[in-house]
């Protein structure tokens, strides 16, 4: 599959943004919950319900203190416990 871009006309330039998803989610809504994104996307100018969803879905998950992992970052980054001496010795002094 060939990557689909998309511009976004900002008012100092253009960027390309990569649109190729790796998967496919389909959710069903009632209708007050489709007319609640609609609202949401067209008061915040999303390109898409597509677009809406996954901004919600980002703001969501931030709210919940979750955060994305960049590129190239491995699970034991992410360990409850700091495995640096220093943060040790802060901890116990």
């Amino acid at each position: 599959m060939r990557p689909v871009m998309f511009r976004l006309g900002l008012s100092l330039g253009v960027e390309m943004v990569d649109l190729t998803r790796g998967e496919r989610l389909q959710v069903m809504l009632t209708p007050q919950e489709l007319r609640a994104l609609d609202d949401w996307r067209f008061k915040s100018r999303m390109p898409s319900r597509a677009a809406a969803i996954r901004e919600l879905l980002k703001r969501g998950l931030a709210g919940e203190g979750f955060v994305l992992a960049d590129d190239g970052a491995k699970s034991q980054d992410f360990g409850v416990i700091s495995h640096d001496s220093d943060d040790a010795e802060a901890d116990s002094g």
